[in-house]
């Protein structure tokens, strides 16, 4: 696996860079002309199959393009959904009318995929999801809920994670239904949630939701195989946005720190406020490495080398975004908390990186368990 990036990877960070540079957020207001001019540049579509409008590359480049404009202080989280997780799975698993229907439309921006897979019972065991789907004829009957789902009101449609019985086993197994948004059956509520984003969160009541049978995507028996095609890349997808949040923050509190002085010189030559922000730094340098590890693996097609590398990216990561944000705000003070500097949103956001789509702590299970070989507690 190459350490050190490719002149064409550099020229897209730069490419990127400026792209969100010039395009300062304002906040609450809608980001769709964004995430259109992005498009247009290629940029949402990176990862998808130039067969299919994209831009014929992969993770590892839209996990750069993401990394880049939340460094900007401009991130787009439907990214981590539309084309990291739907994209993906779509192209790796999809019918070719599938593929023909929705990946351009993914790719250019006019259309959008939301993804819904947790549940309120649920928690972090996926094996408890009772989501169900049964056959009605041709038809497919999906009847379930679902929460937190981003975007769903501004998505077409929603990828959603249901189970079906096993013909001969009799057991559930996971399988994903593309559901348009206006689907008879399928209703949304949104959730008050505290933290101030411009993609709301979304509660799905699915009562006997009636699909064709050309809704189901893949293979109804591949089951864990395609949907960690699509959790793999949103692991590595929420490291990028977090590295990216916490670049973002760490660069305003390294120019506040140059220029504010309270004695007789900037506040940033005095050690205390030095060592913590360069330690930052180096976190923030480490999760990136294993975050381009990650996907380097997961294009590579090694998809169990890229599991155990994106839980530790989204983990490495998410610590690393906190602490940022958080030695971002001490370094300013009260100012860190004021809406002038912009900073006091993160403390919540960087928060979420650390919960979502996997806590931590499931995580460390995950890397005990599989990796280290340690017996399972549950």
């Amino acid at each position: 696996m190459p350490v050190i990036e490719s002149e064409e990877h550099k020229a897209l960070r730069e490419a990127v860079a400026s792209f969100a540079n010039n395009h300062p957020r304002t906040p609450g207001a809608d980001n769709r002309p964004f995430w259109q001019e992005a498009a247009k540049l290629g940029y949402i579509g990176v990862n998808l199959p130039e067969a299919y409008g994209g831009g014929g590359g992969g993770i590892a480049e839209l996990s750069l393009v993401l990394e880049e404009m939340g460094a900007a202080g401009n991130p787009l989280l439907m990214m981590i959904v539309s084309p990291a997780i739907c994209g993906t799975v779509i192209s790796r698993f999809g019918t070719e009318a599938q593929k023909r229907e929705w990946l351009p439309a993914l790719a250019d921006g006019s259309r959008l995929m939301a993804f819904g897979i947790t549940e309120p019972d649920a928690g972090s065991n996926s094996h408890r999801i009772t989501t169900t789907a049964r056959r009605d004829g041709t038809d497919w009957l999906l009847t379930g809920r679902k929460v937190f789902v981003s975007g769903v009101d501004i998505a077409d449609a929603t990828l959603v994670v249901g189970r079906t019985e096993d013909a001969r086993t009799g057991r559930l197994k996971p399988c994903l239904f593309i559901v348009p948004r206006d689907t008879p059956g399928f209703e949304r509520r949104k959730i008050d949630m505290e933290l101030d984003a411009v993609e709301k969160q979304f509660e799905l009541t699915l009562d006997d939701v009636r699909l064709p049978a050309d809704a189901l995507v893949g293979d109804e028996d591949a089951g864990l195989l395609q949907l960690f095609a699509g959790l793999n890349p949103e692991r590595v997808m929420t490291a990028a946005f977090a590295i990216g949040m916490g670049r973002h923050a760490l660069a305003r509190a390294v120019e506040y720190a140059r220029e504010r002085t309270v004695w007789n010189a900037p506040i940033g030559a005095h050690q205390a406020i030095a060592h913590p922000l360069a330690q930052a730094h180096i976190d923030l340098e480490l999760a990136r490495l294993m975050t381009q590890k990650a996907a380097h693996l997961y294009d590579a097609g090694d998809d169990v080398g890229a599991g155990e590398a994106a839980n530790m990216a989204k983990y490495a990561a998410a610590e690393a975004c906190v602490k940022a944000v958080d030695q971002a705000v001490h370094t300013l003070g009260g100012n860190g908390l004021t809406r002038e500097f912009g900073l006091a949103s993160l403390i919540t956001a960087a928060r979420v990186s650390r919960i979502a789509p996997v806590s931590r702590e499931m995580i460390l299970n995950y890397v005990s368990h599989q990796t280290l070989g340690l017996p399972k507690s549950y």
